[in-house]
């Protein structure tokens, strides 16, 4: 018992120990934790009172800086803006004339900074005020809509019938040829009778009216050539780079040192306003005028707008977050719209070729609500969209952090685009070469060795580009164009147009071995808006394989929507090439063109020719026999020539000549 109880206490005695100990230690690093913590506080107050006066002053600058940033800031803006206006005012008092389009950019600018800065302090509450006016429109709406479209149709079929009696007939057939596109549409669509009336109307209402505006109004069209022969100078700058580079001969290789680094130019640009934030304000701007219009989902709408700029992989970026939430006819509606349209990229090396830019921009505008209008008439929305108007669709400004790294970043982008279009072109020719030879080896078997690649494709499009309004004589040739840019590469479709365009500016015979040279103004610009988009077998693939990309759960139902993807890209180029029939009136240069005309040796009659005798015997006022006055800058022996090939109808030409 003695013995337990002392080896109790010793061991007590044991843990009294140990817990000393411990508390021993604790207390050693307790006080060397508050020595080393002494330590930094001693040498901290030892830098300060080591730095210098000049780095305290700094540092209580930089705090003050830090402090008042939103007020410093406010002021800069203020005089940059005070500046701004004081550099708009010097100019209009110096020259009204020549200062114009700064005003105009000026005020554009100020109204859409106001409007941001009240929609996003007060747009909820006006939203909220207008809920009586949208709850009447509302009800009254369903009664109303009918009348109004029917209003609309008989104005449109008014207008037409008195433009066709001022102009001809040629305005008539593109209109019937945009009805029986859409009634195609309709008639192979993938939900027949479920499509949208709002959509589709509001689309081609859209397109109407912007082609109208520009393109039969003074001011418009004023406008459009202006700004076409502002890009043209703009895509003139990187010759400075291609001239550093390639030396001053680089123009003997147009194509790679001088379409290529226009690539890169507009690379960097549109990776600059991605920088600076206008960009994604611009494409949402334009989608919500869409969404509001249209009535089609906020993800549908935003791609479309992207599609005016970029291409058919980058503008579905725009809303990569969300592509494994979309339907399968905003699937549709997304690939549509980037087969549809072309990027602002591709536009500048278009425009190298000598093709019009004025009718490239409009063509790359109208495109969009187009593309639309036909991907959801084609594939109607049977499906509640996952992704509604009340969510706000956040856009990536791009991950550079200065202006110079958007340069570069964007610079650095244009290699890969670069490199494709190369080398798909140096493929696509060398396979239409290719096929050219195959064909005309199997024809000479047949006594027919003029068989090629491109003949085929003007007699099976041809129905196509008669109905867009191209002449009879022309329809065959632009129907090439369409086969190549369908099957081959818009690239080269683009590339054979602006052969035919330098032929006709050159002043060549039309005909040569009954084989005609060159195509009428009217006709290139029907083309010209046909070809404008990515709609062709290589850019389907490219498209299949970016969305698969960003969604590979989803691969199926975007392979499932790439075929009917194409068609209605392609029928949407075909929409706005019709539009541009009806409302597009070339100054065709009559007196001109009929001198150089009657001169040549080989007449033929063609659709051009028919039209300036047709100005021609306008201008002509008889008095009596023999006492005619004509007008418009037409010549005596134009009238003769004219009357030798087609007579007049309101007057006898042996009577006055």
């Amino acid at each position: 018992m003695e013995l337990n109880k002392r080896e109790k206490k010793s061991q007590k005695m044991g843990k009294d120990n140990v817990a000393f100990e411990s508390e021993e230690q604790d207390q050693i690093h307790i006080d060397v934790d508050s020595t080393s913590e002494d330590a930094d506080d001693v040498h901290k107050n030892t830098d300060r009172q080591n730095k210098s006066l000049l780095e305290k002053k700094m540092e209580a600058f930089q705090s003050c800086l830090a402090e008042h940033r939103d007020q410093i800031r406010l002021f800069i803006h203020l005089v940059l803006a005070a500046g701004s206006i004081a550099i708009v005012i010097a100019a209009c008092v110096l020259n009204f004339n020549r200062a114009v389009v700064l005003l105009v950019i000026s005020l554009l600018t100020i109204f859409f900074l106001v409007w941001d800065w009240l929609m996003e302090r007060y747009g909820d509450r006006m939203w909220e005020e207008l809920d009586p006016i949208r709850d009447l429109l509302g009800r009254c709406w369903l009664r109303m809509r009918w009348i109004i479209y029917m209003l609309l149709l008989v104005a449109v079929v008014c207008w037409l019938a008195l433009d066709t009696a001022q102009r001809g007939t040629r305005q008539l057939v593109s209109f019937f040829g945009l009805l029986l596109f859409i009634f195609l549409m309709m008639l192979f669509s993938k939900h027949p009778f479920r499509w949208s009336w709002r959509t589709l109307l509001w689309g081609i209402g859209l397109q109407f009216i912007f082609g109208l505006l520009i393109v039969r109004t003074t001011f418009g069209l004023g406008g459009l050539q202006w700004l076409g022969k502002q890009a043209e100078i703009f895509m003139s700058y990187p010759d400075a780079g291609s001239e550093f580079v390639f030396g001053a001969s680089y123009t003997d290789h147009f194509f790679v040192f001088k379409v290529t680094p226009i690539l890169v130019f507009l690379s960097s640009v549109i990776s600059i306003l991605y920088y600076t934030g206008f960009m994604p304000w611009l494409i949402c701007k334009i989608g919500f005028i869409m969404q509001v219009t249209m009535g089609t989902s906020p993800t549908e709408s935003m791609t479309a707008a992207g599609n005016i700029f970029l291409g058919q992989t980058e503008a579905p970026l725009l809303i990569a977050p969300y592509m494994s939430e979309l339907t399968h006819s905003e699937i549709h509606a997304v690939m549509t719209g980037g087969l549809a349209g072309i990027s602002g990229t591709i536009l500048g090396a278009y425009i190298s070729f000598g093709v019009e830019a004025s009718h490239l921009l409009t063509a790359s505008v109208m495109s969009a609500p187009a593309s639309l209008a036909i991907a959801k008439t084609f594939w109607p929305e049977t499906e509640t969209s996952r992704v509604t108007a009340r969510q706000d669709l956040k856009m990536d400004i791009g991950a550079s952090t200065n202006v110079l790294e958007a340069v570069s970043h964007g610079a650095s982008s244009a290699v890969s685009l670069v490199a494709n279009i190369v080398v798909n072109l140096i493929a696509f020719l060398a396979l239409l070469a290719f096929f050219d030879a195959a064909l005309s080896w199997v024809g000479a078997m047949l006594d027919c060795p003029q068989l090629s690649f491109s003949l085929i494709c003007s007699y099976v499009f041809m129905p196509l580009s008669f109905m867009m309004g191209v002449s009879w004589e022309d329809s065959f040739i632009v129907a090439e164009l369409i086969g190549i840019k369908t099957f081959l590469n818009e690239f080269v479709a683009y590339q054979r147009l602006s052969e035919l365009i330098k032929r006709r500016k050159a002043g060549g015979p039309e005909y040569v071995n009954n084989l005609k040279q060159f195509i009428s103004v009217h006709s290139e610009t029907i083309a010209t808006y046909a070809l404008c988009g990515f709609s062709n077998f290589s850019s389907l693939g490219m498209s299949v394989g970016a969305l698969s990309a960003m969604a590979p759960e989803r691969r199926v139902d975007i392979s499932s929507c790439g075929l009917r993807a194409l068609i209605a890209g392609s029928v949407s180029c075909f929409m706005t090439a019709c539009i541009a029939g009806m409302l597009y009136v070339p100054d065709l240069q009559c007196p001109h063109f009929l001198s150089t005309h009657f001169n040549n040796t080989n007449l033929t009659s063609s659709s051009q020719l028919l039209t300036c005798c047709t100005q021609l015997y306008n201008s002509v006022t008889v008095y009596e026999l023999l006492n005619v006055t004509i007008g418009g800058g037409f010549s005596q022996s134009s009238l003769q020539s004219c009357c030798s090939l087609t007579p007049p109808t309101h007057f006898n030409c042996s009577l006055v000549l």
